[in-house]
């Protein structure tokens, strides 16, 4: 089961199969996390206004990587993404919507919608095996995944919370280091579709790690990563 605000989600039959999509290219949102987005391009303002009159759902998606576009010129997307639920939502003086997302589950998409509305839809397959959280989690290298993230801290002169990361569960650390990363629009994908929990962390560790050795190149240190 997910809660996402004081929403229960047991199964991929209380999920939408059919959601307005926000692309949007080097964002990633995986369960559980939150995304702070900020609303001001009229057809997704119209978005958010019918996914608050409904069920609050929407899915983030990246455009495909390839940069492939439809003959209308609009992005063909990725097949990939994630279902969020807007937890917050508030207006600014000039009519921008600030809106919290609380990831639910990653979808499919099975097909997209012909739709009269400015923004676009489509029918999705939830993934429904993230609607199980902790799932995995004890699979994943802790200590493997904190030394990449100390790396990649002291190399960019960085600090941590660390009194935070200790107490938080694998899951809520592999979700969140994924989504806070620097990373471009193909390696969020990556972290995006990670089958599981452990290959989500290892595929970080990896991306993190190809990151340093190459700033060290180019920096002329070459260290080498222990």
């Amino acid at each position: 089961m997910v809660q996402v605000g004081n929403v229960n989600y047991r199964t991929e039959e209380e999920l939408p199969d059919t959601v307005p999509v926000f692309p949007l290219s080097g964002a990633l949102l995986l369960p559980g996390g939150q995304m702070p987005l900020n609303i001001f391009e009229p057809r997704y303002l119209a978005m958010f206004d019918e996914a608050m009159a409904s069920d609050r759902v929407i899915g983030m998606i990246q455009p495909r990587l390839d940069g492939t576009v439809r003959a209308d010129g609009e992005p063909e997307l990725c097949a990939v993404g994630c279902l969020g639920r807007i937890t917050s939502f508030s207006e600014s003086g000039d009519g921008r919507y600030l809106i919290s997302l609380q990831g639910i589950a990653r979808f499919r998409i099975l097909e997209e919608l012909s739709v009269r509305t400015p923004f676009r839809a489509c029918r999705v397959a939830p993934f429904s095996a993230d609607l199980d959280p902790g799932e995995g989690s004890e699979a994943v290298d802790r200590d493997e995944l904190l030394r990449a993230f100390r790396l990649y801290l002291e190399a960019n002169q960085l600090e941590a919370d660390w009194d935070s990361i200790s107490k938080a569960s694998n899951e809520t650390l592999v979700n969140a280091l994924s989504m806070m990363s620097p990373y471009g629009a193909a390696e969020k994908q990556a972290l995006l579709e990670a089958p599981d929990l452990r290959t989500r962390a290892q595929t970080l560790v990896a991306i993190t790690e190809i990151s340093l050795a190459r700033e060290n190149s180019e920096d002329g240190r070459g260290q080498i990563l222990q």
